[in-house]
């Protein structure tokens, strides 16, 4: 199960603008999120497959790919992309995503200079320090939203320095956690609401310990889990053993998969990609 996992690890460790273009409406007059309206958990992917990040999404479905560290590439059918703890680099693909959301606790999760043809940077930190960020962007085929948390900073705590973000996308409610250094509280976790898919850190300490992340997915109930932010076998098989008993462990050699909402997984999954850069090959 761990074959590529050790080599992937590897190669991780080698490893703006605000809302430009975008309508900005009164939170009371846009759009609702289903995934807080609806807390229900779907009923329980069409497909897994290798399939390049140019291909054509199908219908009613989302394609997520894993590029490197903490970023993954989420894709929609109408074309929109949008990629995740955006470092600033993703390959050698000629390639501008639609939108890309950073956190600041590392420099591995953002980029003082993204590229200004990116129409929208979603930063989860706020311009004023300790101050939630607050998005709300619906581009009309996917709404994304964000739920501010604390991180660890110069020994202390910065408030509200992390933020997870949240996609709505074809009836699916898709989390990243970012780095994550504190589990939920009740409020937090009220406004994530549902999610069907999490991108989870399972580093095993640089963001919260295995055990601590263990109950975060545990409580989210999520049917389909995808580790990041791991730098050793070591400390996934540590997350992978720790699910074991709430989750099946899908092990792919693969870094995309293409989901729906209609057939997730009936017992949750956590699914581990292979993380690969985006290139034209």
């Amino acid at each position: 199960m761990r074959g590529w996992i050790f080599g992937a690890a590897l190669a991780l460790v080698a490893g703006a603008g605000d809302e430009a273009g975008a309508q900005v409406q009164p939170r009371a007059e846009a759009r609702a999120s289903h995934c807080i309206a609806i807390a229900d958990a779907a009923p329980g992917l069409q497909y897994l497959h290798k399939a390049s990040f140019r291909d054509p999404v199908p219908e009613y479905s989302v394609r997520i790919s894993y590029v490197a560290h903490s970023a993954y590439l989420i894709q929609t059918r109408g074309g929109l992309s949008v990629v995740t703890d955006y470092p600033g680099f993703i390959g050698s693909a000629d390639f501008i995503p639609d939108v890309v959301t950073m956190n600041h606790a590392h420099s591995s999760h953002f980029t003082p200079v993204p590229d200004p043809a990116i129409p929208h940077v979603l930063r989860g930190w706020s311009e004023t320090f300790g101050q939630p960020a607050d998005h709300h962007l619906d581009l009309g085929e996917m709404l994304i939203r964000n739920v501010p948390t604390d991180i660890r900073s110069m020994g202390g705590v910065e408030e509200n320095g992390n933020s997870i973000f949240i996609f709505e996308v074809e009836g699916l409610c898709i989390g990243h956690l970012g780095h994550l250094h504190h589990e939920p509280n009740d409020d937090q976790y009220a406004a994530i609401g549902r999610l069907d898919v999490v991108m989870v850190p399972v580093d095993g300490g640089m963001t919260l310990d295995t055990a601590s992340m263990v109950r975060v997915v545990s409580r989210l109930k999520s049917r389909v889990v995808l580790p990041m932010h791991w730098f050793s076998g070591a400390s996934l098989g540590w997350f992978l053993d720790g699910v074991a008993d709430e989750f099946d462990v899908d092990v792919r050699d693969a870094s995309s998969l293409t989901l729906s909402l209609r057939d997730l997984p009936q017992r949750r999954t956590v699914i581990v990609l292979r993380p690969d850069w985006l290139r034209d090959d």
